[in-house]
């Protein structure tokens, strides 16, 4: 059996061009050990807040499908540019969307929950042993509507993602220490998990 790997990397990991280069280092060591690598991105730091301040200078509560489109942009770039990176490594690499990765999500713009992950097309190129980079915190809804999760979604991505490939581990380099209840930058009374099954 192969030896899968589930690597998610946050905004702050990613939060500068020169950062793609580190990650693809770590990513190319990965290889030594894994067969089929997947690494989920985030939106680069703050690509996301000035998405959704850019939406609202133009409405000021805007259209709940239209801002998922918008906001969606950010982890697009992302995943372009760690597929560059990995180029530059030599290692190969292709990029998806959330859609585009089979991420099926229930209908609600901003706050979609992942329903199913169809994982047809990442697997192909996983079994050529590409690294298959994929969009967080996005999906498509089953009537294909673009989607996104909300705040920690990409998260969810990694572990939904991690679940249906059957992967060994799943590893989240993030600019804080642990998994909490919360976002413990918004709530400073966030609660650490000790421990988490699926």
């Amino acid at each position: 059996m192969k030896k899968t790997l589930v690597m998610k990397f946050g905004g702050a990991a990613v939060a500068s061009p020169t950062q793609f280069s580190k990650i693809a280092e770590i990513i190319k060591e990965r290889k030594k050990t894994y067969d089929q690598i997947v690494v989920v991105v985030s939106a680069m730091a703050n690509t996301t807040d000035s998405l959704i301040d850019l939406a609202k200078q133009v409405h000021p509560s805007p259209p709940r499908r239209e801002y998922d489109m918008l906001v969606s942009v950010g982890e697009r770039i992302s995943i372009s540019l760690l597929a560059m990176a990995l180029a530059l490594k030599d290692v190969d690499a292709i990029s998806f969307t959330g859609s585009q990765s089979g991420i099926i999500t229930t209908d609600e713009h901003s706050d979609a929950k992942i329903i199913e992950i169809r994982p047809r097309r990442l697997q192909p190129h996983l079994d050529l042993g590409k690294v298959v980079i994929v969009a967080g915190f996005q999906g498509v809804s089953l009537n294909g509507e673009i989607t996104t999760l909300g705040r920690g979604g990409s998260d969810t991505s990694a572990v939904a993602l991690a679940v249906a490939l059957k992967s060994e581990k799943v590893e989240f380099f993030k600019d804080v220490s642990g998994i909490y209840d919360k976002d413990p930058k918004l709530n400073p009374g966030a609660s650490p998990y000790n421990f988490l099954t699926h």
